[in-house]
Parts: C-alpha cells; sequence; structure tokens
C-alpha cells in the first residue's frame, strides 16, 4: 500500500486539498486530529508538555490551553523542538497503525495529511510526499480567520516552521495554491493520476 504524507506551512490550504482527496475515495488521517487526541486529559505527553512549557497551560479541568501552549512553544526553536520531541512518537505510532488498519482492509493508496512531515519521524514512512504552497500574506489571512489570532501571531507560528525551499526539496509533488479553487482541483487530480499508478 502506498501511505502518501501531504504537508506545507500553516494556511497554504493543504486542509483543502486533502478533503478534497477525501471527496475522491481515498481513505485520509489528520495528523493535527491524532495530535489533539494524545492530548487529552490525563495523558502522558500532556502531562509531559506541562513539565517543560509551564503548568499553566492546563485549564482547571485538566484540558490544555492550545493556543498558550503554541505560543510559548513557537517562540523559540527550542521550544518548537521540545513540542515536536515529547509529541511526535506517539503520534507517528497512531498513524502506522491506522494505515495499516487500511492495508489490512484491502486499501492500495492512503494519505496523511501533516503540517510536520518533513525532517519528523513521520516522513520515512510517506512516500511519496506532496507539498503545497501559498503566498505568505495569503497564509497569515488564513491563519487569522482560522486561529482568532493577529497577523504577528500568525506570522510568528509560520517563521517558525521549516522554510518552504526545505518543503519543496523533500517533495515529489508541489502544489501551487496561488490561484483559483479550480486550478488547485485540477492540479490534485493529476497528482492523483500519478499516485495511483505507484
Amino acid at each position: 500500500m502506498t501511505l502518501a504524507g501531504i504537508t506545507g506551512r500553516s494556511g497554504c490550504g493543504k486542509s483543502t486539498v486533502t478533503a478534497w482527496f477525501r471527496q475522491q475515495g481515498i481513505p485520509t488521517l489528520d495528523a493535527d486530529r491524532v495530535a489533539r487526541e494524545v492530548l487529552l486529559p490525563g495523558s502522558a505527553c500532556l502531562a509531559a508538555l506541562a513539565s517543560r512549557f509551564g503548568g499553566d497551560i492546563l485549564r482547571p479541568d485538566g484540558s490544555l490551553d492550545r493556543h498558550l501552549l503554541a505560543d510559548r512553544a513557537f517562540a523559540t526553536p527550542e521550544g518548537t523542538r521540545a513540542l515536536t520531541r515529547i509529541t511526535h512518537p506517539e503520534i507517528v505510532r497512531r498513524i502506522l497503525a491506522w494505515a495499516e488498519e487500511r492495508r489490512a482492509a484491502g486499501e492500495s493508496l492512503c494519505l496523511v495529511d501533516g503540517a510536520v512531515i518533513v525532517g519528523g519521524l513521520l516522513q520515512p514512512h510517506c512516500k511519496p510526499l506532496v507539498v503545497v504552497t501559498a503566498p505568505r500574506q495569503a497564509s497569515i489571512a488564513r491563519i487569522c480567520a482560522r486561529d482568532g489570532i493577529t497577523p504577528e501571531q500568525a506570522a510568528r507560528r509560520l517563521d517558525a516552521q521549516l522554510p518552504e525551499e526545505t518543503l519543496l526539496a523533500a517533495a515529489d509533488y508541489h502544489l501551487r495554491n496561488d490561484g483559483s479553487p479550480a486550478d488547485l482541483y485540477a492540479q490534485a487530480a493529476r497528482v492523483l493520476d500519478a499516485l495511483r499508478k505507484i
């Protein structure tokens, strides 16, 4: 079975592309959803994050204040690395278990949507890799609208992520989200045709 990865910097539109693949009948998994699952109250990951980033990232009911964690973790490169070290091994374990279930069910192609694939524990398992890019200002506007944060916070989040050039160097396919939705979907359709031939 082919486990393809789709990635890109925040606000690039990769979730839109993933939704399109899902509509074509391709099993997809959102790595961000898996990341949220490993941060449910009482989890070992959550306890480790509180130890590293401060107990006040936990609300009185034990749930995670995701915005506060993001603001602290993405403030420095070391903070971002610490977040990754704590959460990614369990996230990858769950993703690979999902992929194995799909393979056992007879699927020949599955897709994982993840912001942090390149340079991480998941990259060796995602072959091939699809990278989505978008103009910086468009990405900032999308992040602000999605997360209710300021342009400055959105820019800081982008700046904490891998440079676009690094993602593209790892890409097997590149989708440019700099035109109309129809243009983006046409590019995705060409990639899907290629993936089905692997």
